[in-house]
């Protein structure tokens, strides 16, 4: 007998499809919406002019002549692809510089690049572990970090969000499993905006004996003197196993890299799937990315790293003084304290969040929006971030935006989550 269930119905019978649909009906989906220009501080969208506080182009470096022209050279000498893998046509030599050039700034024997960040942290996870190992992951870890984990088959541990407490159960639980142990955690949480608690969690690490990989992909670029990631701020780079990062954020491109020991980058190289079996970086991409991993190495890329978080901290304190509840500045074993430039705005309700994004759409600001299940329940949030190229003006203009949102928004749909 033919069977009869039918595998598309979960895409008719979904959770999310009533509200999907109501949400539309009032122009409120806050996904997918049109980007017509450049990712500038001040982007067209959509037909209108609209304040890019929803980018990751922390650096503002898309937009940077060098970068653009490196793009141009790749395309004038390669072509538009290489139409094959790493493994065997793909491979042209702006990769190879390109890895070079990421060991040297991480400060790593080796590195590897992918097509995509995903692909990175698939193909890193997915090939290191095996069906008798545990991963260790903190729930705020993205995605891509999970889906590596069930491509290898590992027994997954999550622990809450930077709790070190349940890290050393589930460390302690993970020794007796019999397998491997390999602890993952984002340097800086692409939701949360905050950093993650490296020495505390590298002496766990020690004292278990696992292994431990950061995700640098929105530390790399942003923060460290270097600007080689929250490891090198917080001084853990030699205790770090491996470290993986994309080009998609202050590399103003497209791809990953994972960076360690030279004999785990060799072994990734001849056997992560993830990065045997897909298509080679385009060379536009790839010459972007290089450009600007060395704008990052040169003197120039220490004031744009300090830039972008003078304006993390500008916003941060601007929202905060408007009444918003804002993450905290992180604070750093020297005593200083830093704000990354992801600065989220809790709003707790999954409909609030959505309304509060379309009218500060229509004011001119265009947020990214988190609902559950990408947050907690109860933990709907507007996700900004800033760019080192933001001016003042701009960062102020969007400010007075939210002010003014605020007040309107309150009067008719209630008081939002006060600052902390």
């Amino acid at each position: 007998m033919p069977t009869t269930i039918d595998v598309f119905s979960k895409a008719r019978t979904h959770e999310r499809v009533a509200q999907l649909q109501a949400a539309r009906e009032i122009d409120a989906v806050p996904y997918f919406r049109r980007l017509e220009s450049a990712a500038a501080p001040v982007v067209e969208m959509e037909g209108e002019r609209r304040i890019m506080l929803g980018s990751n182009n922390y650096l503002g470096l898309t937009a940077d002549p060098r970068v653009i022209e490196a793009a141009h050279d790749a395309i004038r000498r390669y072509g538009t692809g290489v139409t094959g893998s790493r493994l065997l046509n793909g491979t042209l030599d702006l990769h190879l510089e390109l890895e070079a050039e990421l060991a040297g700034w991480m400060e790593t024997e080796d590195a590897l690049v992918f097509s995509t960040g995903h692909q990175a942290n698939l193909g890193a996870i997915g090939t290191i572990l095996g069906p008798a190992d545990t991963v260790v992951v903190d729930s705020g870890d993205h995605a891509s970090i999970l889906d590596g984990v069930l491509l290898s088959r590992a027994k997954l541990r999550a622990f809450r969000h930077n709790r070190l407490d349940l890290l050393e159960k589930r460390l302690a639980q993970a020794e007796a499993d019999g397998g491997g142990i390999l602890v993952v955690v984002d340097g800086v949480f692409s939701m949360e905006g905050d950093v993650a608690p490296l020495p505390e969690i590298a002496d766990l690490c020690g004292r278990f004996g696992a292994r431990l990989m950061v995700d640098e992909a929105h530390g790399l670029g942003v923060l460290g003197e270097r600007g080689a990631g929250a490891s090198e701020l917080l001084g853990v780079e030699e205790r770090v196993d491996l470290r993986m990062a994309t080009f998609s954020k202050s590399l103003a491109s497209c791809g990953g890299v994972i960076a360690g020991p030279a004999d785990v980058i060799d072994f990734l190289r001849i056997q992560s799937r993830p990065f045997l079996f897909t298509a080679s970086g385009v060379p536009a991409a790839v010459g972007a990315a290089l450009a600007a991993t060395r704008i990052c190495r040169s003197d120039e890329g220490r004031e744009l790293f300090a830039r972008v978080l003078d304006n993390g901290r500008y916003l941060n304190e601007g929202l905060r003084a408007l009444g918003f509840h804002v993450v905290d500045p992180v604070a750093l074993p020297d005593g200083t304290r830093v704000a990354t430039p992801i600065v989220p705005v809790l709003v707790a309700d999954d409909w609030k969040a959505a309304l509060l994004w379309k009218a500060l759409y229509e004011a001119g600001v265009y947020v990214n929006v988190a609902l559950h299940p990408a947050v907690p329940p109860g933990g709907a949030l507007l996700r900004t971030s800033v760019m080192a190229t933001h001016s003042r003006e701009v960062l102020d203009e969007a400010l007075a935006a939210f002010a003014s949102v605020k007040r309107a928004f309150e009067d008719e749909h209630g008081p939002l989550p006060s600052a902390a």
